[in-house]
């Protein structure tokens, strides 16, 4: 390098002479498509630039080195970076990162009202300027702000926002920058920022400000960006969009627009100070602090032969992380990330429009999108996206499936396990409410059964409208309506909630001027209410798509005869209408609760299963199987095991960690049976064991209130624990073999 680290450890941009050098070697090497203008701005901040170039003898004929380059390949397609050493000074923070995502108010949300935050910068590909024929586009960005002020402010919100989410790191970044420096690259991609505004004329008749400012924003490593910034004093939009003189060690209150000059000062400003804290021996002066961060590795990009992606290209090479974060996102932040990476992976697989993944991304209005209807209502854009986006993430075409899986490195489809599908329906929601003023808890969206979604999610894609005019006697639309819809809807005015697991982090509040009783539910069991009381859920929903398309305004409440009233919806008028009891997912079996909360034990002699006389032979009963839907059949339903009176004695007077007997099954002998016999009790048995299994989860379920009540941290740290843990363990490794013998028998749990 060509300066001294020991004297002189914050450098100075090198002469123009020698940047021009680099940017006409950077712009001769193949697949270099960047524009000059960025290549220019970079330029500016490179130490040593000479240390990426070839070793040609005549400086017109000198290209970046190939040890200097690095080819990344991602899902989205390929970019080119160039790896630079930089100013520690260097880089803006930049609002499009993903773990900040739901700050912002997005371009897809077809209403601003009262709740809307501030809004995302589009951001298109940088067009090239007229004459250029070398191509549409270049492997950069640009955007486009309305003003100055307006910029510099999303700049400076981006960057707050990642100080309010620092928590959820476990240690102090900027101080480990102070004592350890940088030690991983971060990467850049160049945008454009162009101003809507025509900036005011200062005394000399000149613009008081540039209409245009480039900068190299951080794809990968933002908060290390901002904490190096902090560091030397000036924040991401100084570095943008020019420095004060004040903070240059300079008089005046004029700004700094020209990089070049205010970079150069502030290197003298701290060289000079270090020099003086050398000296007197402070090692808290800024200048010294900052002697570890004076210059930083970083990654560049500066080339993609499909440039009209580029913005999806640098996101995907960092979306690995959202799947294994080494620093975790809130919900909606980290599931919007996963599902613009699977968004991403159909768009380079040429099975998805990029026009249409720009919209599901919430990177473009949804008016965008090719079959929009010239009179489509707020309320109706925003379930014709939502809709889509569930296809996407829930599809049947095999081809997607398996892009799907490779996106979010999940199980093949038979083996599809319930967190998996969780996490597609968080992502569902969590773009959803792109469309909506503010995010909701996207695990509102866990609704759905494994068994129901392996194949995909088929729906009929009638439009909005046409489902609730037809609601009231259509039982498949008002189906749609509720298993679609309406828990996004609820939770978007603030209505319901997901489950928070114990009713102490079960939200509240005021109805009539009086508290409301907390009320712990599921947001199936809000479902499951709606369906009990369809007259009035009908009103329900028709008034809430009524709300958003007035603005978001509060919903009013309905009646029971489905008439509107004056008063506002709210949590506790909804529990009080749609009860918690209603919810109740109705019995498929009739039995004795009793069977619910013990597990079918072996035989003492390990031979097989207890006879229990009590249960009726295969020939003495009628066979009858319930539908997998759980509709009603007229014929009886085969009956379940029957629990002993020794076991219910046992169970209503044995202490909580004494054995308890179980229930005794008979298996008939092969020769009093029939094939559809046994098929009929496999099927029966399996469903009490599902029983069984979600029994046992609704105890576990009310421990932490009830333990919390009596002051017990650990209800289970104890040998009455430790057995239903064994029971537990023992349990799945018997579920394994019988999911096992089934798959062989041609079982197939998609089906």
């Amino acid at each position: 390098m060509n300066y001294s680290a020991k004297t002189d450890p914050f450098p100075s941009p090198v002469s123009v002479e020698r940047q021009r050098v680099w940017v006409n070697a950077a712009l001769a090497t193949p697949g270099v498509n960047t524009p000059r203008a960025a290549l220019e701005n970079a330029a500016t901040f490179l130490v040593d630039p000479e240390s990426t170039l070839s070793d040609q003898e005549s400086p017109g004929d000198r290209t970046l080195r190939e040890g200097a380059l690095r080819r990344v390949r991602t899902d989205a397609g390929e970019m080119l970076m160039v790896e630079v050493h930089l100013h520690g000074v260097a880089g803006v923070v930049w609002e499009h990162n993903e773990r900040i995502s739901s700050l912002w108010h997005s371009t897809a949300d077809p209403a601003v009202g009262s709740k809307t935050q501030r809004s995302l910068t589009r951001v298109f590909p940088w067009a090239r300027e007229e004459g250029d024929l070398r191509g549409q586009s270049y492997a950069a960005l640009m955007s486009f702000s309305p003003t100055r002020e307006w910029l510099m402010a999303n700049v400076e919100e981006a960057s707050d926002e990642l100080d309010r989410r620092d928590g959820l790191r476990s240690y102090d970044l900027k101080e480990d920058l102070v004592l350890n420096g940088q030690q991983e690259p971060g990467m850049f991609i160049p945008q454009l920022h162009r101003l809507q505004e025509e900036p005011p004329l200062d005394g000399d008749g000149n613009p008081a400000y540039p209409t245009e400012y480039v900068g190299w924003m951080a794809v990968r490593g933002n908060n290390r960006t901002k904490r190096r910034q902090d560091i030397f004093g000036l924040t991401s939009a100084e570095v943008l969009a020019g420095v004060p003189a004040a903070k240059l060690g300079l008089s005046g209150d004029e700004i700094i627009f020209d990089t070049h000059t205010w970079l150069g000062k502030l290197s003298e400003r701290f060289n000079r100070e270090r020099a003086a804290a050398e000296r007197d021996g402070d090692d808290e002066d800024a200048a010294r602090r900052a002697t570890n961060v004076a210059v930083v590795s970083a990654h560049l990009v500066i080339g993609s032969p499909t440039p009209e992606r580029i913005y999806r290209i640098v996101q995907m090479s960092n979306r690995r992380d959202h799947v294994h974060p080494p620093l975790e996102f809130v919900p909606n932040d980290r599931g919007r990330a996963l599902g613009r990476s699977v968004l991403g992976v159909y768009v380079a697989e040429g099975l998805l429009d990029e026009k249409v993944s720009q919209v599901l991304s919430g990177l473009a209005p949804i008016t965008d999108l090719p079959s929009v209807p010239g009179d489509a209502t707020i309320a109706e854009l925003r379930d014709l996206r939502s809709m889509m986006i569930l296809r996407e993430l829930f599809p049947s075409d095999p081809n997607k499936k398996l892009l799907l899986r490779r996106a979010l490195s999940e199980s093949p489809p038979s083996q599809l396990s319930s967190p998996e599908i969780n996490r597609r329906a968080r992502a569902w929601s969590a773009l959803t409410s792109e469309s909506y003023p503010a995010p909701w808890n996207p695990r509102i969206a866990e609704v759905f059964h494994a068994g129901n979604v392996r194949a995909g999610l088929e729906f009929s894609g009638r439009p909005l409208r046409e489902l609730l005019a037809a609601a009231d006697s259509d039982d498949e639309a008002f189906e749609e309506l509720v298993a679609f819809r309406a828990a996004h809807w609820l939770a978007a005015f603030d209505i319901i909630d997901a489950d928070r697991g114990s009713l102490a982090g079960q939200k509240t509040d005021d109805d009539d001027g009086a508290k409301a009783a907390r009320v712990r539910r599921t947001v199936k069991n809000h479902l499951n209410a709606l369906r009990n009381n369809r007259g009035m859920a009908v009103a329900l929903l028709r008034e809430l798509a009524d709300a958003m398309n007035g603005g978001d305004r509060i919903p009013r409440r309905v009646s029971r005869s489905g008439n509107l009233l004056m008063e506002d919806m709210n949590t506790a008028w909804f529990d009080r209408e749609f009860p918690k009891e209603s919810g109740k997912r109705p019995q498929k079996v009739p039995a004795p609760r009793q069977s619910r909360s013990v597990l079918l034990p072996r035989s003492p002699s390990g031979g097989g299963i207890h006879e229990d006389k009590s249960v009726p032979a295969p020939s003495e009963r009628p066979l009858s199987v319930v539908p997998a839907n759980g509709s009603n059949s007229s014929a009886p339903a085969l009956p379940l095991p029957a629990v002993s009176d020794t076991a219910k004695s046992a169970s209503e007077h044995s202490h909580p960690s004494e054995p308890v007997s179980a229930p005794a099954v008979s298996v008939p002998d092969h020769s009093e049976v029939t094939l559809g016999e046994l098929v009929a009790r496999a099927d029966l048995l399996t469903r009490n064991l599902l029983e069984v299994a979600r029994g046992a989860q609704e105890v576990f379920g009310m421990l932490p209130s009830l333990a919390m009540k009596q002051g017990v941290a650990r209800p289970l740290a104890n040998q009455a624990g430790s057995d239903v843990m064994r029971n537990i363990a023992e349990a799945l490794q018997e579920v394994r073999a019988l999911r096992e013998a089934g798959e062989d028998l041609g079982g197939r749990a998609d089906l």
